[in-house]
Parts: C-alpha cells; sequence; structure tokens
C-alpha cells in the first residue's frame, strides 16, 4: 500500500504562442496603420480686438513696411541693417526712461524683418517690446 502523495507534473504555461500571437498581431498594426504625411500648411494669421490707438510720450513706434523699410518714430531709415536699427532705436530712447517698443509689421513683411527689430531692441538695451495688430472689423478676408 501507498500512502504518499503521487507526484503530479505541475501545469505549465507556455509563452511561445503567446508571443507568437502578440508579434503577429503588432506587425498587423504596424502595416495597416496610416502615417498622414504634412506636405503643405495652411496658416491663416491670428486677428486680434484692439483698444483705439492713444499716442504716448514713452513708445517708441518702429513700422516696418513690406519690400523691408523701417521707420522709427515717423523717420525712416536709409540703410536697413542691425546697426542702423540699433542706433536709431536707442537714439529715441534717450528721450524718454523704459520705453516700450511697438513694432507695425505689414502683413506681407518677411519674418526676418520682424527679427531684425527685434535683435536692434536687444542690442539698444531696450526690453519692454510689443506688437500691433488690426482690428477684426477693418480686416478684409484674402
Amino acid at each position: 500500500m501507498k500512502f504518499g502523495r503521487s507526484l503530479q507534473a505541475e501545469p505549465e504555461i507556455n509563452l511561445i504562442p503567446f508571443i507568437d500571437v502578440l508579434l503577429v498581431v503588432l506587425i498587423f498594426l504596424m502595416l495597416t496603420t496610416t502615417y498622414g504625411r504634412l506636405t503643405q500648411l495652411d496658416l491663416r494669421l491670428p486677428q486680434a480686438d484692439t483698444a483705439p490707438q492713444q499716442d504716448k510720450p514713452r513708445e517708441i513706434r518702429v513700422s516696418i513696411s513690406s519690400d523691408g523699410h523701417y521707420v522709427v518714430q515717423k523717420a525712416a531709415l536709409t540703410a536697413n541693417d542691425l546697426g542702423s536699427i540699433a542706433q536709431a532705436l536707442a537714439q529715441a530712447a534717450k528721450e524718454s526712461s523704459s520705453p516700450l517698443v511697438v513694432i507695425s509689421a505689414d502683413a506681407r513683411a518677411s519674418h526676418q524683418s520682424v527679427m531684425l527689430v527685434l535683435e536692434a531692441a536687444q542690442s539698444a538695451g531696450l526690453q519692454q517690446i510689443t506688437f500691433s495688430a488690426q482690428a477684426r472689423s477693418n480686416v478684409s478676408a484674402p
């Protein structure tokens, strides 16, 4: 007579078929996923609701035309380089303490021309800079 326990084999969990199924599902998902490409971005620049402009004595107005000409405080600049813009900003800043630089750029002005004014303001030691926008009611659809 045997009074001891009979030795049964421990149940075994075989992970190989499970991993195979997961790899097949992963490959299926990779092959069926479509990756969208952006070939062209349709950008529309934002419009802002603005209050009527008021001339303040501590403002330095910088206007940038679409062809890259600069006007600082109603005085047109002959040279369009960083040094001349910085010099004009520094000259206008002498008239008031802690002036605010207001940049008014044409909608078709290049991004580089606006960045040039920002660099010139930084080199002239001016830190308060803002941008002017057109009111929504004055903007016509393109």
